[in-house]
């Protein structure tokens, strides 16, 4: 078996962000960088398969400059047997088609049985690499995932839906699946694991070789929310607090007009 898992390398949440010159990112100076949350799961849930399977062979992906190598290697020291590095000083400004897109011409020709990706990543949020990865490769896809397992070429898994309702979906190899947070619980790599992980085959390939889509969407422009003004609290009875909100309402609205 064959399985590729995509991660993304995002800024720890806790940060402090500033918008950068150029308005259509952020800054990224003096930022702390981490594996997407999501994309921990799928990276686990992966290697969970590899040691369920005799001879699976797990290969992780991440898109984006050197700085990303240090992501890819906390997945090699969790279980990946190599990485593949998309070498690409500028994929903030890839938007989803075209990630994908990328991910997918890799794949094409590589046989993989199961690609593992996370939901959405927490930077930009636009969970659609995942499936537009499956559709490029004419594979199902199942977006989502909170229950996995892996049987004789079928994989069953549970998807979470509105309302803490969850489906039951069973198909065949190959196939795509997306991970949501909670899927399964995340391993600390060991110590003897992050040295072997040193020695694993990490290949760089830049991203023009494997760019073959063209951009549908772009960023115009990111901002802060405007702040809002602060709310207003009323005090005192009943018939006090109704005559102080009629009053504002009159003032302030036209609801009562």
């Amino acid at each position: 078996m064959k399985i590729l898992v995509c991660i993304k390398q995002v800024p720890d949440m806790e940060s402090k962000f500033k918008v950068d010159s150029d308005g259509t990112w952020y800054e990224k100076s003096d930022l702390v960088w981490r594996m997407n949350e999501y994309d921990e799961y799928a990276v686990e849930q992966a290697v969970q398969l590899k040691e369920q399977v005799k001879d699976a062979d797990l290969t992780v992906l991440c898109i984006g400059g050197d700085q990303v190598k240090e992501t890819m290697k906390k997945a090699l020291a969790m279980g990946c047997d190599r990485g593949v590095h998309i070498a690409d000083d500028d994929s903030n400004s890839k938007e989803p088609y075209e990630k994908a897109g990328i991910i997918a011409e890799y794949a094409r020709d590589k046989s993989f049985d199961l690609v593992f990706t996370g939901m959405q990543s927490q930077d930009k949020g636009s969970a659609q690499v995942g499936l537009l990865i499956a559709e490029f490769l004419d594979m199902p896809g199942v977006s989502t995932i909170v229950d996995f397992s892996y049987s004789d070429g079928v994989v069953s898994v549970k998807r979470e839906l509105e309302g803490g309702m969850k489906a039951c979906v069973t198909a065949r190899t190959p196939l795509t699946v997306t991970c949501q947070l909670g899927l399964n619980t995340v391993r600390y790599p060991t110590l003897p694991n992050i040295m072997k992980a040193k020695r694993k085959e990490l290949l760089s390939i830049p991203v023009e070789d494997l760019l073959k889509v063209e951009s549908r969407q772009e960023t115009a422009r990111i901002y802060f929310p405007e702040k809002k003004g602060t709310g207003l609290i009323l005090e005192g009875g009943v018939a006090e607090l109704a005559d102080k909100l009629i009053g504002i309402l009159k003032e302030k609205t036209t609801v009562l007009t």
